[in-house]
């Protein structure tokens, strides 16, 4: 994405926000809160696998209106035990604004408690550096600001569960590259996983060559596939 400037980000249908600069929405005009639950911690199986973990990692390409981040927040919290944590750690390289982001996720106001944290913990009118935030006891957001690619290839972080979002890989493929890809692999743990709401093939045999097992899964809604995989343990 650039610098983001406000006549790139055009509002549909009242509050759906859409990037000019890549052609897409920033989530799924269905229904982006379902579909984010469905495919990112129902695609990484995190319910199941966040309760025995002490020091869950989990890092997303494209933190976007951070709906994926805040969804899992509220998820993790309903489940939590005393003593776990939970590290959210997101590559972004154009940052939305304050106003931009509340106004994107007014849409969803069973995330109310959520976005309003966020929001009160965003530099303004946007981050321009890296921001470094405990949303509460147990749970940390980690926003990485730059290129992915760049930014990943620096970090000495590893991770339990990715969630892949960029835009469309027909409108974004700099996100969905071998090379990208492969270093989405090198910082996940052993049998640590990846979801995603792409089904391309092309994207999929790019995971299969970085190293993960992959699998088509039933997309949401109207979209018929969705990819998950493992890196083998």
């Amino acid at each position: 994405m650039g610098e983001e400037r406000e006549d790139e980000i055009v509002w549909h249908e009242g509050d759906m926000p859409f990037s000019t600069r890549f052609g897409d929405h920033f989530y799924s005009r269905e229904n982006g809160l379902a579909e984010t639950r469905h495919v990112f911690p129902g695609g990484n199986r995190l319910q199941a696998r966040w309760q025995g973990a002490d020091d869950f990692k989990i890092a997303e390409l494209g933190f976007g209106t951070g709906l994926n981040m805040l969804t899992t927040w509220q998820a993790w919290k309903a489940s939590r035990r005393e003593g776990q944590h939970l590290t959210f750690t997101s590559f972004e390289k154009f940052p939305l604004d304050g106003e931009t982001l509340g106004r994107a996720l007014a849409n969803w106001p069973e995330l109310t408690v959520e976005v309003a944290a966020l929001l009160a913990a965003w530099p303004n009118p946007k981050p321009l550096k890296d921001l470094v935030v405990d949303l509460d006891d147990g749970f940390q957001l980690q926003l990485m600001i730059g290129d992915a690619a760049d930014r990943l290839g620096k970090w000495n972080g590893t991770v339990d569960a990715w969630y892949l979002d960029g835009f469309a890989p027909a409108r974004n493929p700099d996100m969905w590259s071998t090379d990208l890809l492969a270093q989405v692999f090198e910082k996940t743990r052993p049998g640590g996983t990846f979801a995603t709401y792409a089904a391309a093939g092309w994207v999929r045999r790019n995971l299969q060559v970085a190293g993960f097992t992959v699998e088509r899964l039933p997309g949401h809604g109207m979209k018929r596939e969705m990819l998950a995989g493992t890196r083998p343990a």
